[in-house]
């Protein structure tokens, strides 16, 4: 069909995925959930009153960085072209109108601004009242990519879709006007996969350390162990996904994270919401088959999660305890899914070791926002000049951690189960000097944001992970 017209009609353009690669809404909540979550729900009891008064609540609850938000860039082009042109631009959305006005004092491409007020919500056949009120019929071309948008279209000049999928773009052409189409009508599902974050799933191997060490191999055991794998999985990655919903505002001023699919809008939050349901509801329910011990230890692993996104990650050395304290919680797993009993000696080498280990991944961020000029508050209960006790923590932790550890190999339980224990002592030194060498890299800002994928990585890590492998295997076998 025909372009629209551009400079004889106002361009009237939608928020909610159209300029704006999200959805306010859902944006408003999570960022008042971010910041107290007790303030979030006191927002959604607004919705009796309507939608409008739930987005008004919500903006009124917590501040959205509109200044990180992810524009659709395409969208953005067309309004300069249509301004170069000599054509007006109006925002109107069924956004509140507050949060509007700051989006549009922020790009500062529009001459007209309206939002939902409270009371009306600026939605389908409310929007198109309103557009015909204000402009004429026939007086405006409108930019949309919704279904409730039909009700819209046909009362402009002409339509603009924008990412709309193959079947608004059918009913779109059938509206009688020109319609033009911007962006893509094919979903692309590589961002729900990045989104569940299947590389972390490496630490949830940590399940299967109590059948190794106890070198029960039975079938029973390994398919129970794997079981307990998946379940751990699939509801590690809902707590990725609530993180992430958690996290937009940080994510989006972060230099890597700001790419992750919510945080850049290439996965829909509201898509997001159901996701974290439906990955913890599948793990329940594998968990179920492992016994209800293990059910327990689960519930209890997603509600230390839980408590840890919405209030511990903000408060300084209890969020270090509480990241050493999940990774632990994954060997407890393990050992209860297989009815295996765990060491005390094992516990408290994971207690320490896994301590560094997040002590290292805080003291990753502070020399990142060193390197960055951020002095002040990270968001996580630190300021840069605490770098130099968190690096002493990591320090005095993962040393202890080998201390443990050659405690260990000293005892009864490992000279009977290791016919030559004595080749077991190199892995000590190994270990030793990985967390001095893990510890060093990260002061030196060559720390990924999580150590346990940055020693995937990284090619001296994987050559101390044979050299802990072949030392284990000589105890066993020489």
């Amino acid at each position: 069909m025909s372009e629209p017209e551009k400079t004889s009609a106002i361009l009237a353009v939608d928020l909610d995925g159209t300029l704006l690669k999200s959805d306010m809404l859902y944006e408003s909540f999570w960022s008042a959930a971010s910041q107290n979550w007790r303030s979030a729900l006191r927002a959604v009891t607004a919705l009796a009153d309507g939608k409008a008064a739930l987005k008004r609540a919500l903006a009124q609850s917590a501040p959205v960085d509109v200044e990180t938000l992810p524009y659709n860039a395409e969208v953005l082009a067309y309004i300069a072209n249509h301004r170069a042109e000599g054509g007006q631009v109006a925002l109107v959305t069924a956004t509140d109108q507050d949060i509007a006005d700051r989006i549009a004092a922020h790009l500062g491409v529009f001459d007209a601004v309206y939002g939902s007020d409270g009371q009306r919500n600026l939605k389908g056949d409310k929007k198109a009242a309103f557009l015909v009120e204000t402009y004429g019929e026939g007086g405006f071309v409108y930019m949309g990519d919704h279904e409730a948008d039909l009700a819209v279209w046909p009362r402009g000049l002409s339509a603009v879709t924008v990412n709309a999928p193959e079947a608004l773009r059918e009913k779109a052409a059938t509206l009688g006007v020109p319609v033009e189409h911007l962006g893509s009508s094919q979903r692309e599902y590589a961002p729900y996969l990045k989104a569940l974050r299947p590389h972390q799933w490496l630490k949830n191997i940590l399940v299967f350390l109590p059948m190794m060490l106890a070198q029960q191999f039975t079938l029973a055991t390994v398919a129970v162990s794997l079981l307990a794998f998946v379940a751990f999985s699939l509801v590690a990655s809902s707590v990725y996904v609530l993180n992430d919903l958690l996290d937009l505002s940080a994510d989006r001023a972060h230099p890597r994270k700001c790419k992750r699919p919510f945080a850049a809008g290439s996965l829909p939050i509201a898509h997001g919401s159901f996701l974290a349901a439906g990955l913890f509801g599948g793990g329940l329910i594998l968990s179920l088959l492992a016994g209800p011990a293990f059910l327990f230890v689960l519930l209890s692993y997603y509600a230390m999660t839980t408590a840890y996104s919405f209030y511990f990650k903000r408060r300084m050395v209890i969020d270090i305890c509480v990241l050493a304290g999940l990774y632990t919680m994954r060997i407890v797993a393990g050992g209860v899914a297989a009815a295996i009993p765990l060491s005390m000696w094992l516990l408290a080498f994971s207690i320490f070791l896994f301590f560094a280990l997040a002590a290292v991944k805080r003291q990753a961020e502070l020399v990142d926002n060193m390197k960055e000029g951020k002095l002040g508050p990270t968001g996580r209960g630190y300021h840069v000049e605490d770098l130099a006790i968190i690096s002493q923590m990591a320090i005095g932790a993962g040393y202890i951690s080998v201390l443990v550890l050659a405690l260990y190999m000293n005892s009864d339980q490992v000279v009977l189960m290791y016919p030559n224990p004595e080749i077991l002592w190199g892995i000590c030194l190994v270990l030793l000097f990985w967390v001095s060498w893990i510890v060093m890299k990260t002061h030196r800002g060559e720390m990924h944001d999580d150590p346990i994928i940055f020693a995937v990585k990284d090619r001296i890590s994987r050559i101390c992970g044979l050299l802990v492998v072949g030392f284990i295997l000589g105890g066993v076998l020489i």
